[in-house]
């Protein structure tokens, strides 16, 4: 799969991270199948599959670091969020000092990626956050104005793969760019509403998406791409596409591993 281009200035000697901080160019050109030499992508290695976003991205000549402290946001061009357990990184995310200063390089333009649990880490909303102990519900990084709903597709036995048509592909070696995307989803969610800036890139079609899993509720999207099946009286298992992939400015997010 080779990502849309994300790019921003380049960054400033010695500035530490913040709002305003600038980031050089993450970019898998059109045409190519490398990344940059010079380009270091963060992997958030709180929890999550960090080892395989790490490797795939030194398989294509660019340079990958796990970030587990504050300070070595410092370093990064742009940041994976990988998939996990969303609770679990949220909480992490917080425990380390990571959590602010990651919602700061967001909203200052780093180019980030979510998979999957990183998904629900850059919605601005959770439809059915998990809650703690005291009753406090998880929280998210945002800056992706949408809904999402976890463990949607159902749980661990309900996981599957499926080939995607996906918007906005560069054409790469032989493989033409409306080629299809070989999607992984483990236990994932789905965005149920996106607000009129982000774009929505993927859906699993209702032909081919599975029964909602436990978890599934009532889902809203605009303009079709996503039915309702739990208002105005609809079955719960009429079967409609799920929007899997979305983008804005400089966030990409899918449900799905690539």
């Amino acid at each position: 799969m080779t990502s849309p281009s994300f790019s921003a200035p380049l960054p400033t000697s010695g500035a530490a991270p913040s709002a305003a901080s600038d980031h050089a160019t993450v970019r898998a050109a059109a045409g190519t199948t490398t990344v940059r030499a010079d380009v270091v992508v963060g992997v958030l290695a709180v929890q999550g599959d960090v080892r395989e976003h790490i490797a795939t991205i030194t398989s294509l000549g660019g340079r990958a670091v796990p970030v587990r402290r504050p300070s070595e946001l410092a370093a990064i061009d742009g940041l994976i969020i990988p998939g996990g357990e969303s609770t679990t990184m949220d909480k992490l995310t917080r425990t380390f000092g990571l959590a602010d200063p990651l919602r700061d390089l967001i909203a200052g333009g780093l180019p980030v990626y979510g998979s999957c649990a990183g998904m629900i880490l850059l919605s601005d909303v959770i439809a059915d956050p998990s809650v703690d102990r005291l009753g406090n519900p998880q929280q998210t990084l945002g800056g992706l104005d949408m809904v999402v709903r976890r463990n949607a597709f159902g749980r661990q036995r309900e996981s599957f793969e499926t080939d995607l048509a996906f918007a906005g592909l560069a054409t790469t070696g032989s493989a033409a760019g409306g080629d299809p995307v070989r999607a992984v989803f483990i236990r994932a969610p789905w965005v149920e509403k996106v607000g009129d800036g982000v774009e929505v890139l993927a859906q699993v079609p209702a032909g081919q998406a599975p029964q909602p899993g436990p978890a599934a509720g009532t889902s809203t999207s605009p303009g079709g791409a996503a039915g309702d099946d739990g208002a105005g009286g609809a079955s719960e298992l009429e079967p409609v596409a799920r929007i899997v992939a979305v983008r804005s400015g400089n966030l990409l997010a899918t449900s799905f591993h690539p």
